[in-house]
């Protein structure tokens, strides 16, 4: 699904840069913000979860034929969806009915686990019930907008998914792994990650979807909103830079799939820092000056997409009997993925150089995904090598 996403914008890009004129039922940017939301992301949340998830909540393992037919909905409804884009509005919107039916069936299924579990620590598990409920609300809401023909809907399910569910997910996954997998490799450190940590993480990542939100209902954005969102965003990017190196990013540089996921983490940072420089030039200048998307794609293609590509090694080595660490080749595909977040942040800054710069970006992340698809993919469905079960 990854690939299948980077392939079509890529083509759409490409296309446009060179005048071909393709048919949309759905404005660009609305359709590229709803699959790459919600494409690849939430089928990687449904392996993770109920993989590592069980183990979480002191659970017994979970069958994986419990979640094909929703998977498979999954991949039947998203490639409706990208031929209706162009098509039919109506394929569109039964493409993503398809695809909330299935995600609320996961959501469920993982809610359940939830709810029987006699576990002592659910914190991380209830975080991502909760988040994963609002991405179910949220599709359905795109459903809503696709079925009403109204975009405004969609933009709105799409901003508050990305940031309440997508970004919530992965936030509490950071906190509660990241410190625990440096900690086991390298002994010098401590697998440090207190509560108020990943209430600030969920904290601002809900903020800034509810401000994204209510940014395209509040045109213009009054000045005491934007110096709301200074406030917040500038203390909490203070401390996810710092809290990147309290976590070991420059020890994790001597190994290089841990130094995969402190990169990734590294973006989140970035991103809230962008952010806050950006809506300080909207403050000043009556929103007519900001960053663009640069904080956007540093957030998507930054800290989720850098931060899945090191998971999803980690997670295919290990339950493949692998060793778990990062050869060569997901090593050079890591770098491929990071020259693209980097020229599609400069491309929105450097604006004489935006066509190249972006072709460039969505050219990179392109091989990167398709890279990664081929060489894991090809473990995918065999036999583990070190013969245990999985």
């Amino acid at each position: 699904m990854l690939s299948l996403s980077a392939v079509w914008w890529c083509t759409m890009l490409f296309a446009r840069q060179l005048g071909v004129v393709i048919p949309w039922m759905l404005a660009p940017a609305t359709a590229h913000a709803l699959l790459m939301t919600l494409g690849f992301m939430p089928l990687f949340f449904a392996g993770f979860l109920f993989t590592a998830g069980p183990k979480w909540l002191a659970m017994p393992a979970v069958s994986a034929n419990k979640l094909l037919r929703y998977v498979t909905t999954t991949l039947i409804g998203w490639p409706v969806c990208m031929l209706g884009f162009h098509v039919s509005a109506s394929m569109v919107c039964l493409g993503m009915v398809l695809v909330a039916l299935a995600w609320s069936s996961i959501t469920l299924q993982f809610a359940g686990l939830w709810y029987k579990s006699q576990a002592e620590d659910k914190v991380h598990a209830t975080v991502v019930v909760v988040a994963s409920m609002v991405g179910a609300i949220a599709m359905w809401v795109a459903v809503g907008g696709l079925a009403l023909g109204q975009e405004i809907l969609v933009r709105t399910a799409t901003q508050g998914a990305l940031w309440i569910f997508v970004a919530t997910v992965f936030a509490a996954v950071s906190h509660r792994m990241i410190p625990f997998f440096s900690a086991s490799a390298m002994p010098v450190l401590d697998a440090w990650r207190p509560l108020w940590l990943l209430w600030c993480m969920v904290g601002v990542l809900w903020f800034e979807g509810v401000m994204a939100c209510l940014e395209l209902w509040l045109q213009p954005v009054s000045p005491g909103l934007r110096w709301l969102q200074i406030t917040i965003e500038t203390p909490t990017a203070i401390l996810m830079l710092w809290l990147a190196v309290r976590w070991g990013l420059v020890q994790s540089l001597k190994i290089r799939l841990l130094a995969m996921l402190h990169g990734g983490f590294l973006w989140l940072g970035i991103a809230l820092a962008l952010q806050a420089v950006s809506h300080a030039m909207m403050a000043w200048s009556q929103n007519q000056m900001s960053l663009g998307l640069a904080p956007l794609h540093a957030m998507t293609m930054g800290y989720l997409g850098a931060t899945l590509f090191a998971m999803a090694s980690r997670v295919s080595s290990g339950h493949s009997g692998r060793p778990v660490a990062a050869d060569n080749a997901a090593w050079g595909l890591y770098w491929i993925l990071q020259l693209a977040v980097f020229l599609r942040v400069l491309s929105t800054l450097w604006t004489d150089a935006y066509a190249i710069l972006l072709l460039t970006a969505i050219a990179a992340w392109t091989v990167a995904g398709c890279g990664w698809a081929w060489r894991y993919g090809s473990w995918f469905g065999r036999p583990r090598l070190d013969g245990r079960e999985g």
